[in-house]
């Protein structure tokens, strides 16, 4: 299960106001890279800054986020916007995006940096893994458990608990193994889903 399922009815919500973007040339690239950009500035600020309560700006930019990185890939498929070099952009942004988001909780107690730094290598390894689907001969792969959007809900709820309290649990530093080893199941997922997947389009072709 991840929260990728529920994108289909996200979509559906944010239809008017992607058509009113683009009648007014929003372009899906500009979107991609401009949310990348603030995902990079926000990274910056909060290992910059020693107040916790700036975390608490890391859920709803989350959820802005994902909103839109909807939006771009709506606006490349439902009105033709599609581009190579969008394809690339989208792929690397997100990984791009994701650590500089991620970062920042290197300098929160009780985490320790190097599981931090695990679960971006991680992250990146298992977004790799979705965009090799097509290189084999499936889709690109995006099972969970722990894909972009299930990484986004758990770090915004972090973001709010460091905002609200200032500090963590002790026990709290085993959140980050923990992240960790939901990805490597998530890449093993991607992997063996995306092989069984390209077996059966060779099978039928």
């Amino acid at each position: 299960m991840t929260l990728y399922a529920l994108k289909p009815r996200f979509q559906a919500l944010l239809r008017p106001a992607v058509a009113r973007a683009v009648a007014n040339g929003v372009t899906a690239n500009r979107v991609t890279v401009a949310t990348a950009a603030i995902s990079c500035l926000l990274g910056l600020a909060l290992v910059w800054s020693d107040r916790p309560g700036l975390f608490l700006v890391l859920p709803p930019w989350l959820f802005l986020r994902m909103a839109l990185n909807a939006v771009d890939g709506m606006m490349a498929r439902e009105f033709r916007q599609q581009s190579l070099l969008g394809i690339y952009l989208n792929e690397i942004c997100d990984v791009v995006s994701d650590a500089a988001l991620v970062i920042p909780f290197a300098s929160v107690a009780p985490f320790d940096p190097s599981w931090i730094f695990a679960v971006i290598f991680l992250a990146a390894i298992s977004e790799y893994a979705g965009v090799m689907g097509p290189l084999a001969g499936a889709g690109r792969r995006y099972d969970g458990p722990f894909g972009k959007s299930d990484r986004a809900f758990a770090f915004g709820a972090l973001g709010l608990a460091v905002g609200l309290l200032g500090a963590l649990p002790q026990w709290a530093g085993w959140i980050m193994p923990f992240f960790s080893l939901l990805l490597v199941v998530t890449t093993i997922n991607r992997v063996r889903r995306g092989v069984a997947e390209a077996g059966l389009r060779k099978d039928v072709a």
